[in-house]
């Protein structure tokens, strides 16, 4: 099993940026990937953005390409979602999740604890 823990949510204006990190612990020997999801009051979980083992395959949700870029630092078995242009309809509790490369929420058995980001208009 692997743990997440993120980290970098936050309060952010309107065009503001964010970096939100997730580390990963515990079973960390295996390849897997990692993706980000999102989840708004009354809203589904959905697709964000998600990273290969390598971190050189990546896939964005057609909301967010454009303004942000998700990178790993294997070393530190951590990733990254950088997110810049921020807009209102962004505000979530963001989950990073860990298990096979996939952009479906339902496949992920490792999932961190969320953070939340609120973008005011």
């Amino acid at each position: 099993q692997v743990q997440l823990v993120e980290s970098g949510g936050g309060l952010v204006q309107t065009g503001g940026s964010l970096r939100l990190s997730c580390a990963a612990s515990g079973r960390t020997s295996n390849n897997f990937a990692m993706a980000w999801f999102r989840q708004a009051p009354g809203k589904e979980r959905e697709f964000v953005a998600i990273a290969d083992w390598s971190g050189l395959t990546t896939s964005y949700a057609d909301s967010v390409l454009g303004r942000c870029t998700i990178f790993r630092d294997t070393a530190k078995n951590t990733v990254y979602l950088q997110m810049n242009g921020l807009k209102p309809e962004d505000t979530a509790v963001y989950y990073c999740a860990a298990g096979a490369y996939s952009t479906d929420s339902s496949t992920y058995g490792s999932w961190g604890q969320g953070t939340q980001v609120t973008v005011s208009s």
